[in-house]
């Protein structure tokens, strides 16, 4: 194949926005998907994508662990077993990767969260973190990232409320946000009853909610690269389906009309990287070789690599390449592997009598939330962990299958189920946390000795397991639930009890981070701020697996924004001189 100035290996967000970028400074860069095309024509259109069964159940949008899974166990003395059907998350696949599927929860971290072992260790002592917690401090600040944040934001066309603009406090939106710049580019959602009545509640108590940032468009839309974008019409079809209306913001709704007219850009579906290229120093790579649809094995030249693929499969390239030292929980040394953290999720469900929620109308993000203790926004003196989460009540859609809450006691099959199931289908309503997760010097990524995926290549092993902080968050939190299912007065209501282990069956959510952190430090990171990998400074890693630990907001916002920052450096700055980044 020709060579190129740069290769993406994977085209969702990430793949999408810093091809865009380099084709703008003038670069030739082709863009490998793994899985199929898709875009909105004709794939998503209705009345097909409303399939439940094949989207939602099926999982029609992600990958297929029958040939490309992952292995799991929660600690190193288990043997890993093969995870034989995604459940805890669903890793994507196919053009568009999560950008396609997610909800569309758009937050931006706090500034306390780039610098949580710092801030924390000065304010609540270093013994807080346990001697196996291994977070860190981001290499880079809130205040660096900020204008990358405003720039995914426009290209997304996010709805929201700013609550903090230039320092100033915003009635309406997150009093506890870092300041931006300018508020969002387009007003908040219309909310729900079901909001409605948790953010009176929640303001009796007070507490401080806010309609949440969606990429759920709230009306028609030009973004910042000149594409048209549609009104969000509650069909409540969002999660695990593409958006038929062009109002759920994702590659196809953004930025892949501009890319397909480009023409220093080629798009390759179909492509499935099997390995980064070196020379033979090992300090440069040349390309990557990859299999086309056909079976054929395939070498792209490039100047510059970027991964860009979901945040498992970015250290895993990196460890079937072997580039990078590998880590090693028993020494703790080595990066490729190390931080591996994950999203900690809990809720409520509330049961009245009476109420009409009509939970089939809804939207992905459809959230009121607040963020009263998330971060460092409330004291952890003597509560014996870091971090937290946002509070939210969403209405993403009731849908048929999957959707068919009861009380607790209830039978669960027969009549009497299905009589509870009718008559709560419209009363119900629920919210939940999303809260951050520590890094531990136990959990990890690495090659699994015994299991292999159908192109014969070792499965990704998964060590991972909930650590004091997060064990120690929920408890603290679920005090706090009994206060608000109190102030919302239902019949009955079921708060989740406590964690011990996690399994990996049962969704949780498909936020996992690390196996490739940034940091200041190459012993203890895989990549520097720019997402240069330390020992190859053409070869870079983007996406959620850079972030040293995972804060307590969902990561798109902050991934955006890391494609930004590291097509900035490179067009700013690498193609000067290039070399490491300082």
């Amino acid at each position: 194949m020709p060579a190129v100035n740069a290769v993406t290996v994977g085209v969702g967000w990430t793949g999408g926005i810093i091809a865009r970028e380099l084709t703008k400074a003038g670069l030739t860069v082709v863009g490998l998907e793994r899985g199929s095309y898709r875009n909105t024509v004709p794939e998503f259109l209705q009345p097909a994508i409303f399939d439940e069964l094949a989207y939602a159940v099926r999982l029609e949008l992600f990958q297929n662990p029958a040939t490309d899974g992952f292995s799991f166990r929660n600690n190193a003395r288990q043997t890993a077993l093969p995870i034989r059907q995604f459940s805890a998350f669903l890793p994507g696949d196919g053009l568009g990767g999560a950008s396609t599927h997610w909800n569309g929860k758009t937050y931006r971290f706090h500034a306390n969260d780039f610098k949580i072992r710092s801030h924390s260790s000065a304010k609540y002592g270093a013994q807080i973190f346990g001697d196996d917690c291994t977070s860190q401090d981001w290499p880079l600040s809130y205040d660096e990232l900020e204008p990358f944040y405003e720039r995914f934001e426009y290209l997304a066309g996010i709805s929201g409320k700013a609550g903090n603009i230039n320092g100033k406090k915003i009635p309406g939106g997150n009093p506890f946000e870092s300041p931006r710049k300018r508020d969002f580019p387009n007003p908040p959602l219309n909310i729900s009853y079901a909001q409605e009545l948790f953010r009176d509640a929640t303001s009796s108590i007070g507490l401080h909610p806010f309609i949440a940032g969606s990429a759920n468009i709230s009306r028609p839309y030009k973004n910042s690269e000149g594409v048209e974008m549609g009104a969000c019409t509650y069909c409540g079809f969002c999660e695990r389906f593409g958006c038929y209306n062009s109002s759920k913001s994702s590659l196809q709704t953004a930025l892949l009309p501009v890319l397909l007219k480009e023409p220093k850009y080629e798009l390759r579906c179909n492509s499935r990287v099997m390995k980064i290229n070196t020379d033979s120093t090992g300090k440069k790579a040349t390309g990557v070789t990859y299999v086309d649809a056909t079976g054929a094995e395939v070498f792209q030249p490039a100047d510059m690599v970027f991964l860009t693929a979901f945040s498992l499969n970015n250290p895993y390239l990196l460890l079937l390449s072997g580039i990078g030292k590998v880590y090693d929980p028993a020494t703790g040394q080595g990066v490729i592997g190390r931080n591996y953290t994950y999203q900690s999720l809990g809720g409520a469900t509330m049961y009245f009598e009476g109420k009409n929620f009509k939970p089939y109308m809804g939207a992905g993000s459809l959230n009121v939330s607040f963020d009263d203790y998330n971060s460092d926004n409330f004291d952890h003196t003597g509560l014996d962990f870091v971090g937290g989460g946002v509070t939210g009540c969403g209405s993403s859609g009731g849908r048929p299958v999957l959707y068919h809450p009861v009380p607790p006691g209830t039978p669960r099959w027969g009549a009497a189920w299905k009589g509870a199931a009718a008559k709560q289908y419209n009363s119900t309503m629920s919210f939940a946390t999303d809260a951050s997760v520590q890094a531990y010097r136990g959990n990890f990524l690495d090659l699994d000795p015994t299991y292999r995926n159908a192109f014969g290549q070792p499965l990704l092993r998964i060590t991972f397991d909930w650590g004091k902080h997060e064990i120690n968050y929920w408890e603290f939190l679920r005090q706090k639930y009994e206060g608000i299912a109190k102030a919302m007065a239902p019949k009955a209501y079921a708060i989740e009890g406590k964690k011990e282990h996690f399994s990996s069956v049962g969704y949780q959510s498909t936020h996992i981070c690390g196996g490739a952190v940034m940091g200041d430090d190459p012993s203890t990171s895989a990549v520097n701020k720019h997402g240069q990998v330390w020992d190859v400074p053409n070869l870079f890693s983007v996406g959620a697996s850079s972030f040293p630990q995972n804060a307590g907001y969902n990561p798109t916002d902050t991934v955006g924004a890391l494609a930004y920052y590291t097509a900035n450096s490179v067009t700013k700055r690498y193609l000067k001189n290039p070399g490491l980044l300082g």
